[in-house]
């Protein structure tokens, strides 16, 4: 029985022998991340409110709530590369995502809102991350509960996180037959 929070298993990075990441898996973090867009929109096309409001799981968030989630955490995951790419190791501000998840807007905004937000935001970023020189990949910022965090493994990070969330809305459709 596969664990339902975690449909792809839980993040694991993995570094080459040197500590760092090699081009070809930074190769497909980055395509990750530029499809996670088209690969939410896929999994939430033709999906009713009954649906979009039917938690993923038992106790888990709403479709509804995944879908704004991903924007949510992806824009500060942008910001976190942009700070780190300016500033020498700067401390970051988490956020309770799931209080975010209660929020009005969360609960009432259409899902392609956060579709179209997640379209724009992937084009800034994927951009950006296309530019970074070898270098630019060890520049870290501090989180407070992970301690250092390098763009490396933050790419990592968030490339897992997008097909983290897109298997939690298509394992549901699956389980579902929707």
């Amino acid at each position: 029985m596969t664990d339902l929070r975690y449909p792809i298993g839980k993040f694991i990075y993995e570094s080459s022998s040197t500590g760092s990441s090699n081009e070809e898996q930074k190769k497909k973090h980055l395509d990750d991340i530029a499809q996670t867009p088209a690969n939410l929109r896929a999994a939430l096309k033709g999906l009713s409110d009954k649906q979009l409001d039917t938690p993923y799981r038992p106790e888990g968030w709403t479709v509804r709530q995944v879908a704004h989630h991903v924007p949510d955490s992806h824009l500060n995951a942008y910001i976190r590369f942009k700070l780190a790419l300016t500033e020498d190791d700067p401390t970051i501000k988490p956020y309770a995502e799931d209080r975010w998840a209660q929020l009005g807007d969360t609960q009432t905004t259409p899902v392609e809102v956060s579709l179209t937000l997640l379209d724009a935001l992937h084009t800034r970023w994927v951009n950006l991350l296309r530019s970074l020189k070898p270098e630019d990949w060890k520049r870290t910022f501090r989180h407070t509960q992970l301690g250092e965090v390098s763009l490396e493994k933050n790419l990592a990070l968030y490339a897992w996180h997008g097909r983290h969330h897109v298997a939690h809305i298509t394992s549901l459709r699956e389980r579902s037959g929707w």
